[in-house]
């Protein structure tokens, strides 16, 4: 397999990257190590604007998703559903036995924060999941605007994930107000798949030591415990974090601004694109994403044709819908370490192939 993936993750990793991973391995409990995870965790902060303490879990986003709700959920968790993978949020708890709620949406309309407010003053919750950007369906949920609600409310915990919009536009933690925010390696910080990194509040921390049942892989109380010495409860994914480590140098010499305007650039060729062929996006515009884009198959593309074809004579590959839209919506990827040259190109590749894969 030698192609290159404009999907939404994983997606691309540059070599500069790969290099990084192949450096020694160090033994986990060594001075070396907690060099290298404290050397981490500064730029770490920055970029998600806290000064909590930011966790490293070896497992995909899903693994701390779960232990989040584990952790924080005395009452009742609500659980704010509009894609595939807020959908999963409710079904994780319902299978770690936890009281919960869904606040129910069809995929691709974003939340509203109204119902938030009504169903958290029915004093059933306190928790509420949510995904800042639904990569199943390219939805951007209004997350100043459910921030805002949730201060009203000062006994529920916030678990936000920003697995695919994290790194590619600013998401203020402390100023909004997030008490655990989470996300992965995979997509816009263009890392391979494997460790996930969260950054828990100093109220979420006191609501875990009250919570029974936390389980241990997962337990916001033994990551912070680890991280005051340095080291992560459980023996991590070394040569992750040499690649964490080397693409945060990446990101902080192109600069935040600079990347965050990069993502909205290459995001609008990609929407452009579509709406030369008439091509509209699933969700309303203004709640579009920023590092994907989900567009609806309503001209009737013959996906699995055009993907085999554009791996085939071009080396790469989109993505042909997920789950109950599989097929009846694409989704195209302009996070990472993308630029202007590589979106325009694959455009332009799409442009040489979509004629044949149109219906006759």
């Amino acid at each position: 397999m030698s192609y290159k993936l404009f999907i939404p993750g994983p997606i691309a990793v540059s070599e500069k990257t790969y290099q990084a991973m192949t450096q020694w391995v160090m033994g986990h409990r060594s001075k070396d190590f907690v060099n290298l995870f404290q050397a981490v965790q500064p730029k770490l902060q920055e970029l998600m604007y806290t000064q909590d303490p930011v966790y490293l879990s070896t497992s995909s986003a899903w693994g701390v998703m779960e232990g989040s709700i584990r952790n924080v959920t005395k009452k009742g968790v609500l659980n704010c559903m509009s894609g595939a993978f807020s959908d999963k949020w409710n079904d994780v708890a319902q299978r770690c036995s936890l009281p919960c709620g869904k606040l129910q949406y069809d995929w691709g309309t974003p939340i509203d924060p109204e119902d938030v407010r009504r169903e958290l003053s029915t004093g059933k919750y306190d928790a509420i999941t949510f995904i800042h950007n639904e990569t199943s369906t390219g939805t951007m949920n209004p997350l100043e605007g459910i921030m805002e609600v949730l201060r009203e409310f000062p006994d529920v915990i916030s678990i936000t994930d920003t697995v695919s919009s994290f790194s590619a536009l600013p998401i203020k933690k402390d100023e909004l107000g997030i008490d655990v925010l989470l996300t992965g390696t995979q997509k816009a910080l263009a890392c391979p798949p494997g460790l996930a990194l969260l950054s828990v509040s100093e109220r979420a921390l006191k609501r875990a030591e009250e919570v029974e049942g936390r389980g241990y892989y997962f337990d916001f109380i033994e990551f912070q415990k680890n991280y005051e010495k340095g080291m992560t409860p459980s023996t991590p994914v070394i040569p992750l974090i040499y690649a964490l480590q080397s693409k945060l140098e990446d990101i902080f010499e192109e600069g935040l601004e600079n990347r965050y305007a990069r993502h909205e650039r290459l995001n609008n060729l990609v929407r452009a694109w579509g709406s030369k062929h008439g091509i509209e996006l699933l969700p309303p515009a203004e709640f579009g994403s920023k590092t994907l884009c989900c567009f609806k198959n309503e001209i009737g593309i013959d996906l699995e044709g055009l993907r085999k074809e554009l791996k085939a004579k071009y080396s790469c590959d989109i993505d042909g819908g997920y789950g109950k839209v599989k097929g009846k919506t694409f989704r195209i990827s302009n996070m990472g370490d993308e630029t202007d040259e590589t979106i325009t190109q694959l455009l332009e590749q799409l442009d040489d192939l979509l004629p044949q894969f149109l219906p006759k």
